[in-house]
């Protein structure tokens, strides 16, 4: 592979990590469009380089989430059970998909994405009185006590996961915009906690879909490797940021640019381009 080709590419993992740790939607919403119509990638063989990208990233972002106590491990591990399961299902499936499909399944999941930015309302956690075994605590940067939070809606949040690691497998995006506003709205955490747990999750799903393209000779190894990097990277980026900025502002704005994208996609999907 050419230096510069490999220079292209870390470019690429860096800018898409860095906006998928801010919004929370995933570098694989970046990573698809740029590799299959800059990079002249099959449909496959960009999901499963994203895939890579999306791992390098929960790893860097989700050590800092842990480490300063925002990310619920014991609730990720928890979805992780189905999310992973259909993760691997779907990655069996994609293998073997037309390009075509592939494409259209991940501009619908643009579309939703989009859509689901700029009309999705946070719903605020009040600190919970009660005492249990999901009831858990984080730290907020701006207040040094701990906030408590009781997890609700398990059974259904874990069915509701297993369709998002199918969407993680097929489209080769994080799952992100399924799962945080999951939690946050249906399960009761508190959004910045849901965040932090989905970026720790994705690359737990990725991992399990990755596998699966990789047995099947799917992976470009030299492509995902130059991707990983600079996603690792901009991981790190992304989370010095995301504590800096009010993102919400700039949702509306990079909303406008995934509808931008989906309509490529759909361009490609139908031979135009």
């Amino acid at each position: 592979m050419e230096p510069t080709l490999i220079l292209a590419l870390i470019m690429v993992g860096i800018c898409a990590s860095i906006l998928g740790t801010i919004f929370g939607v995933g570098g694989g919403i970046i990573f698809i469009p740029v590799l299959t119509i800059l990079f002249g990638l099959s449909a496959s063989e960009a999901v499963a380089v994203s895939l890579v990208g999306i791992i390098a990233t929960s790893t860097g972002a989700a050590s800092f989430y842990v480490r300063n106590g925002i990310a619920n491990v014991r609730l990720g591990l928890l979805l992780e059970i189905t999310t992973s399961i259909g993760a691997m299902i779907a990655a069996l499936f994609a293998v073997y998909a037309e390009s075509w499909v592939l494409l259209v399944i991940f501009g619908c999941v643009l579309i939703y994405s989009a859509a689901s930015m700029i009309l999705r309302k946070e719903r605020i956690i009040e600190d919970s009185e009660s005492e249990g075994s999901m009831v858990f605590s984080y730290r907020d940067g701006k207040d040094p006590a701990d906030k408590r939070y009781e997890v609700r809606g398990i059974k259904s949040g874990l069915v509701v996961c297993t369709g998002a690691g199918v969407l993680s497998s097929l489209t080769g995006v994080g799952g992100g915009t399924i799962k945080i506003p999951l939690m946050n709205v249906h399960m009761h955490v508190p959004i910045k906690v849901a965040t932090a747990t989905s970026s720790y999750m994705i690359g737990i799903t990725a991992f399990s879909g990755a596998v699966v393209y990789f047995i099947h000779g799917g992976l470009l190894l030299d492509y995902a490797a130059a991707v990983a990097v600079g996603a690792f990277i901009g991981s790190f980026i992304g989370t010095r940021i995301s504590r800096r900025i009010d993102a919400g502002p700039l949702r509306r704005y990079f909303s406008i640019l995934l509808l931008a994208i989906s309509v490529t996609i759909f361009l490609e999907a139908g031979g135009i381009l």
